[in-house]
């Protein structure tokens, strides 16, 4: 039995390795992903591009239109003098962001009185106008601190000032974030193609033939074939863990012998969805079509990208039939957060639990297919 399916293992590798270019997509391709997605998938905004229209030019109007250059959140690209010129400084998207500082702004402030500001923002990409939203916001709000404290001379009573720690991500980088969302992607992609076209190959090469009249049985097949890449994807998974950890600084709080536990009960899954596209593909191009046509869903149905509790009910429910959405939760947890298995048990017995079934029906419809 071992003898058979080492040397089912042993053709699978000759086979995956025999041309050498599929060093590259195999070892090399999830690392430039990885560095690709990492640095584009990131919710940080820097270098806003914003205009302001000073209705008052004082003093105290330009200490705040300074206050914008010191951070490198925005850049002042334009000094607007009328509202026409806001609108068409938008209508040519050459600033995301305008501030009008109304008239009388010095002398409400010098009076102690209320005096407000108005901010315009471009929504045609309501998350991006949200954040700078936030920004400006933000620091509006120290310029305000300031003023009540530093020109009063003394700290207005009653006041409350929050002193906020951060954990987990002190520097607040989206890309701590991102990264392990990433990584989870990266190794779905790169398990469930091999995989799904692992089958598919030996129908084109015409040596299917050969495996259905050999003695061998079905189990031992669907071993032989997805154990080298079992090998592949803890490999991809290593590689991927390092090179966040080198260009992204990505932190590993939790056990690594956990982490890479449940990564294998991950790439089991991933490995059995792929057998089972397998046999429902004739060419190796509809077997890549097929994995493609999971991936999308999987992808935005996981709250890598997005948090699941923002989505509708109906597909927050959708969600819970996605593996990927539980690996993605306890990857960040066991890298960002330090969990261990008493906290992520039930995205574990999850894990599991799909590997199982998806195990069982790509075993089942695989016997099918050979017969």
């Amino acid at each position: 039995m071992l003898r058979k399916i080492r040397h089912i293992i042993r053709k699978e590798v000759i086979q995956t390795f025999r041309d050498r270019r599929m060093l590259f997509p195999i070892f090399f391709a999830p690392v430039i992903q990885l560095i690709i997605f990492g640095y584009a998938a990131t919710t940080d905004i820097k270098n806003i591009s914003i205009g302001i229209l000073d209705q008052d030019r004082t003093e105290e109007s330009r200490t705040l239109i300074a206050s914008f250059s010191y951070v490198d959140y925005f850049n002042v690209k334009y000094h607007i003098h009328s509202y026409p010129e806001v609108d068409e400084l938008f209508q040519k998207g050459k600033i995301q962001a305008a501030m009008v500082i109304p008239q009388k702004y010095a002398s409400n402030i010098k009076k102690r009185a209320k005096t407000g500001l108005q901010i315009i923002l471009d929504g045609t990409d309501a998350n991006s106008a949200n954040i700078i939203l936030d920004y400006i916001s933000r620091l509006v709000g120290k310029q305000s601190e300031y003023i009540l404290t530093e020109l009063a001379g003394k700290e207005p009573e009653g006041m409350i000032i929050t002193q906020p720690r951060i954990w987990y991500n002190p520097e607040l980088k989206s890309s701590i974030y991102m990264v392990p969302g990433v990584i989870c992607l990266v190794l779905l992609l790169t398990t469930l193609i091999l995989t799904s076209m692992a089958i598919t190959k030996e129908r084109e090469m015409g040596t299917l033939e050969n495996l259905i009249v050999s003695p061998i049985k079905t189990w031992e097949l669907i071993v032989g074939k997805t154990f080298p890449f079992v090998i592949i994807g803890l490999v991809d998974m290593a590689l991927v863990i390092l090179a966040g950890r080198l260009i992204f600084s990505l932190p590993i709080r939790g056990s690594i012998f956990f982490l890479f536990g449940i990564s294998l009960l991950f790439i089991l899954t991933s490995l059995s969805f792929g057998l089972f596209i397998s046999t429902v593909s004739r060419t190796q191009q509809q077997a890549m079509m097929s994995a493609f046509f999971f991936l999308m869903p999987a992808m935005l149905l996981s709250g890598i990208f997005s948090p699941i509790e923002s989505m509708p009910k109906i597909i927050q429910y959708i969600t819970l039939l996605n593996p990927l959405r539980y690996f993605a939760k306890a990857l960040r947890g066991i890298l960002l957060k330090g969990n261990s298995f008493s906290i992520l048990w039930p995205e574990v017995l999850a894990l599991a639990a799909f590997g199982i079934a998806a195990i069982i029906l790509s075993s089942i419809r695989f016997r099918k297919y050979l017969e």
